[in-house]
């Protein structure tokens, strides 16, 4: 008995296959919406009840509930895509209010996150939604000062301790990057108003506790989990980096992104995130989706697999080598 090989394509020939992935339904992402919503806003509540029991209890129920909020900003991730749903007005607003929860003004990050997809692996077009990454040649060029500011920087205490909580709490409160337009300074100061409303609100009815022990850690456990998601998707030792002479969008999309292969419970939290190189290559493919991608096309399935273990060892990878075209540790420079 023979099996036939799967079909080797080119990047780009990718995008008329993954075309017919691209329509969401409306009621499966409602069912989507719900089924985290729903678990997020129970869990908030039983968080608050517990406050009069056990701090610990609070704590606990609060920390789990950062998987929702993760699940959440995946869902405002898809809106921002225009992949949740069809109409573009429902998505948009679907996604600024769960920027509130997320503290992530929608319409600035969905500018800075197109401009991720769209220069993703140019060496030239460095610097917004991008985990900064030097090439050895600019790292050995710096003075020490410079090289000692970078490795601070991509220290993993730094990049997924410190990190988390200054991108959401502080980064995100300003439209960086977008500072002329007025529309994103709306998006931003907007965004911030409603977040304070709720603050306010909440300390009014309960104090500080749920501020301390219910919002706290929740975001920052769940910001902390996006980071790390963020990281790995794109910094792993075959990565792809090009000048932008040499530098294809589909290509890029196709050999830069990772399929972190998770646990289901993780791959469903995380709204098959992970399944990353589809992504990049057809943003528009609702995140429900993904998995029928790779059933259906084993060479996508077999492509760019990162697994958890695998991924771990990703965090000691700091510059990229444009000779041996690979990620390397600082101690291989």
């Amino acid at each position: 008995m023979t099996t036939d090989a799967p079909v080797i394509r080119e990047p780009r020939d990718w995008i008329r296959v993954l075309a017919k992935y691209r329509e969401p339904h409306a009621g499966r992402s409602s069912y989507e919406l719900g089924i985290t919503v729903g678990p997020f806003l129970l869990l908030w509540a039983l968080a608050w009840w517990s406050l009069s029991y056990s701090y610990w209890l609070t704590l606990a129920i609060s920390m789990s509930n950062a998987a929702f909020l993760l699940r959440l900003f995946c869902i405002q991730h898809d809106c921002g895509h225009g992949a949740f749903f069809n109409n573009r007005t429902v998505s948009d607003w679907l996604g600024r209010v769960l920027g509130v929860l997320t503290l992530t003004p929608y319409d600035v990050w969905r500018r800075t996150h197109s401009l991720h997809h769209n220069h993703s692996g140019n060496l030239d077009q460095r610097g917004i939604g991008d985990v900064h990454t030097l090439t050895v040649a600019e790292y050995q060029a710096m003075s020490s000062f410079n090289r000692f500011l970078y490795r601070v920087y991509r220290n993993p205490i730094v990049l997924f301790g410190l990190g988390p909580g200054y991108l959401f709490f502080l980064q995100n409160r300003l439209p960086l990057g977008l500072m002329a337009s007025t529309k994103y300074w709306i998006s931003a100061m907007g965004t911030n108003a409603a977040i304070l409303s709720v603050l306010g609100i909440m300390i009014y009815f309960g104090g500080l506790m749920p501020i301390l022990l219910i919002f706290l850690p929740t975001t920052l456990l769940a910001a902390t989990a996006g980071v790390w998601l963020f990281y790995v998707q794109h910094q792993f030792e075959d990565t792809q980096w090009d000048e932008a002479a040499d530098w294809q969008v589909h290509d890029a999309a196709l050999n830069g992104s990772s399929h972190y292969v998770l646990p289901a419970v993780l791959q469903w939290l995380s709204a098959n995130i992970g399944i990353h190189h589809v992504h990049h290559l057809y943003s528009r493919i609702p995140f429900y989706r993904l998995p029928q991608v790779l059933r259906e096309n084993e060479e996508l399935a077999i492509g760019n697999r990162m697994t958890v273990r695998e991924s771990f060892r990703n965090a000691r990878l700091h510059l990229w080598d444009e000779k041996s075209r690979q990620l390397l540790p600082f101690s291989k420079v």
